[in-house]
């Protein structure tokens, strides 16, 4: 990024914004991969390359933090997420029972205000999916099934939520922008949309399992496959 068009486009930033707007600036940049997994940052190279001061970016750098977009080691600083296979796999099978548990708690909570909120947020999805917009596809696609961690009211279950979104992000970024994808499957989520609004919460938990196998499976094989090409990479199979 040129630090003149930044600062000029910042300059325009209403203040109580500002942080928000350095936030996904830098949150663009990394799902972008124009900076990359692993990279280490610092405040003032950031302050930088944005053209802003270091105050508003140390609050967006622990904003993406909190997001698990970034990561602070001790003695080492921050720096980008890697991209571990270990990870993807300890995500999946955490998303699994986390998603299984929250439908149970609003299974017998779904009303009409459910129904057309779910729909809402698949037609979303199928929309940016249309449009070619591969980050704010991602985005649908996290706020489609953020929903039920919602609608749960469980505070703590929302917040493991939270703490895993961030990566499915960069992996899924990834991912998409290694084999020019601009999104998931227009039909991917239709089945998980119809078994959440029918009647039998053993089939959605199936459906579950199956839809975060192959999400899992296909992150899983895409992390492998730059390891095969790239054996420098150490952060994948660490």
């Amino acid at each position: 990024m040129v630090r003149d068009q930044a600062n000029s486009s910042f300059l325009r930033i209403p203040k109580a914004t500002f942080r928000a707007h350095i936030a996904e600036g830098l949150r663009s940049a990394i799902l972008k991969g124009e900076i990359l997994p692993g990279s280490h940052v610092t405040e003032q190279s950031l302050a930088e390359q944005f053209g802003v001061s270091r105050g508003p970016l140390r609050e967006a750098m622990r904003q993406l933090i909190d997001e698990g977009l970034l990561v602070t080691v001790p003695y080492t600083g921050t720096h980008v997420v890697d991209l571990s296979v270990d990870d993807v796999r300890e995500i999946y099978s955490m998303r699994v029972n986390l998603e299984i548990f929250a439908f149970e708690l609003v299974w017998d909570k779904r009303d009409h205000s459910f129904r057309q909120e779910l729909l809402s947020r698949h037609t979303e999805l199928t929309r940016c999916i249309d449009s070619g917009d591969d980050i704010a596809s991602i985005d649908a696609e996290l706020r489609l099934h953020g929903f039920v961690y919602e609608a749960s009211d469980h505070k703590i279950l929302q917040r493991m939520w939270e703490s895993i979104r961030g990566r499915l992000q960069l992996y899924w970024a990834a991912h998409h922008r290694a084999h020019g994808i601009r999104g998931p499957r227009r039909d991917g989520h239709d089945s998980y949309v119809e078994n959440a609004l029918a009647p039998s919460l053993d089939a959605m938990r199936s459906e579950i399992r199956a839809h975060m196998a192959r999400g899992g499976q296909q992150t899983e094989d895409f992390l492998l496959s730059m390891n095969a090409d790239s054996p420098d990479l150490k952060s994948v199979t660490r």
